[in-house]
């Protein structure tokens, strides 16, 4: 089985259900099922063949669904690419990645006639159109490889029978965001895939009941496989919202009853904060799934008791597909916890030399299950420094405690060692989120003559009158004197990615900028 076998089957099965509504205009199964067949064909009369790689560079909307279905359809792998990178790093990714067919909001045609000549593998570009044609697209040689994403939709075989795919056969490479240099593309097989959707879906109970608000950026995993594939798989309604707005999310969950919703930390922390969020005001959801980056207790305590709807953290990253934990529906939440191991994954904890931590030990989380990614692309050494013996090693440190709930610590490569003692960047921003007159905060290390590394904080506050010196004292109070800030900065706001996620890395290249 595959998504796009199973999208068939579900159009089958409720051809006139609602699959997702955009900008209040809803699409049946039915309809999302043709339009996919008919893209589909129309990449296979562009050439488009088994194994091809089609690039979606494209933001939250009908366009990217039905190329991800439909490129999928038509036997071709598909890559994802965030909109906003630069253009250095969305070459880097199709010149990477060989990709034969890049499809685009019409609002990139200006990058790509620039990036072009550098393309050499690109035969066409499928252009999703949001303004009306211009019409005049002078003489350069780009505009003989665009095709209108409307017109081949309008013009495809609704009959297309695409080739047979294999269950090993790669369906999506995801590049990795490149903390540790340039980003790779972990190669996503359609057990990979299908098997994570499927598992998440039923882990989470998602039903063909639910309507799903669909804000998360569908080119991030988090999003293409738990708020996109699995309501798809279960015949749920995705609610596609183009851009996080707390306005907005309030606005979709009140006028369709929205059952599920998923999103960072940030988004719960806007939602949190916003002005005009009452208590009743997301009474229809039954679920709220937070992932991307560990959430601070204080933030989910508060959201919850504020909107009486209970948060279900859990952990993932790209290489799995992406989900790994989830804290369950049947047993109790722990918060601060990424949960329990979801179906058929199993997680543990081992030590550098790859033996089982205790219970309650700290070591590198390691994942095994029909979720791990078959490797990164081209990159032979790479996958082979991660993925030892049917084991995927995941780079963080976590714990696990008596009763099968996994707690990640950090990352293993932002662990700070202050004079040889071990501090862990969260636990220290799980205190200064307690404070009341914290909006936001991240800790870094920072090199140190003396220590070795000391800890340094960034801050966003509520009250101006709040001091480096009040929060220093608030930390003195609750942490071992090693573990306090050895300075705190106040900012407007942290460096995140396009999911929310706050960048410590940004935050070090700041430190040694000033």
């Amino acid at each position: 089985m595959n998504l796009s076998e199973k999208l068939h089957q579900t159009a089958l099965r409720q051809a006139e259900k609602p699959a997702y509504y955009f900008m209040d205009q809803s699409t049946s199964y039915g309809e999302l099922d043709s339009a996919v067949t008919k893209f589909a064909d129309e990449l296979h009369k562009l050439g488009v063949s088994k194994g091809d790689n089609v690039a979606l560079v494209l933001g939250n909307s009908p366009h990217f669904i039905i190329s991800l279905y439909g490129a999928i359809r038509a036997g071709a792998t598909v890559i994802p690419v965030n909109p906003i990178y630069t253009p250095d790093e969305i070459g880097y990714i199709l010149n990477s990645g060989d990709v034969k067919v890049v499809v685009a909001l019409d609002k990139l045609i200006p990058l790509f006639e620039k990036m072009d000549p550098i393309l050499s593998n690109v035969d066409y570009y499928v252009i999703c159109e949001t303004e009306p044609d211009k019409g005049d697209r002078g003489e350069l040689s780009i505009y003989q490889k665009m095709k209108s994403f409307t017109k081949m939709v309008g013009a495809g075989d609704a009959s297309f029978q695409g080739p047979e795919l294999d269950s090993d056969d790669t369906a999506i490479i995801l590049y990795t965001s490149g903390t540790t240099g340039k980003p790779k593309g972990a190669m996503l097989s359609h057990t990979n895939i299908y098997s994570n959707a499927n598992d998440v879906g039923e882990y989470l109970k998602i039903s063909e009941n639910d309507r799903v608000i669909t804000t998360l950026p569908m080119f991030h995993v988090f999003s293409l496989t738990v708020v996109v594939n699995a309501p798809l798989l279960q015949g749920g309604t995705l609610l596609i919202v183009p851009q996080f707005s707390p306005k907005e999310i309030f606005r979709q969950v009140k006028k369709y009853d929205a059952t599920v919703f998923a999103g960072v930390p940030t988004m719960y922390n806007f939602l949190f904060q916003y002005p005009e969020g009452h208590k009743d005001d997301l009474r229809s959801l039954r679920i709220c799934i937070s992932g991307g980056s560990a959430m601070p207790i204080s933030l989910l305590e508060s959201f919850e008791q504020k909107f009486n709807v209970r948060v279900s953290e859990g952990y993932g990253l790209s290489e799995a597909s992406p989900v790994t934990c989830f804290n369950p529906l049947d047993r109790p939440r722990k918060a601060g916890s990424i949960g329990t191991s979801i179906l058929r994954v199993e997680n543990k904890v081992v030590t550098e030399l790859g033996e089982e931590v205790p219970p309650n030990g700290v070591g590198e989380l390691i994942v095994r299950g029909p979720n791990v990614m078959k490797g990164y692309y081209k990159m032979p050494e790479e996958s082979a420094a991660v993925l030892k013996d049917g084991w995927l090693y995941t780079g963080d440190l976590a714990r696990m405690d008596d009763e099968g709930y996994f707690f990640i610590v950090d990352r293993k490569k932002e662990l700070i060692i202050v004079g040889g003692y071990n501090v862990y960047p969260r636990e220290v921003e799980e205190v200064l989120y307690a404070h009341p007159e914290v909006v936001e905060a991240a800790a870094i290390g920072v090199p140190d003559p003396n220590q070795g590394e000391v800890v340094q904080c960034f801050v966003v506050k509520k009250n101006e009158a709040l001091t480096e010196e009040d929060l220093l004292d608030y930390c003195l109070e609750h942490l071992a004197k090693y573990k306090v800030p050895a300075k705190i900065e106040f900012l407007d706001e942290l460096p995140k990615n396009t999911t929310g996620k706050i960048l410590r890395r940004s935050l070090k290249t700041h430190v040694t900028q000033n």
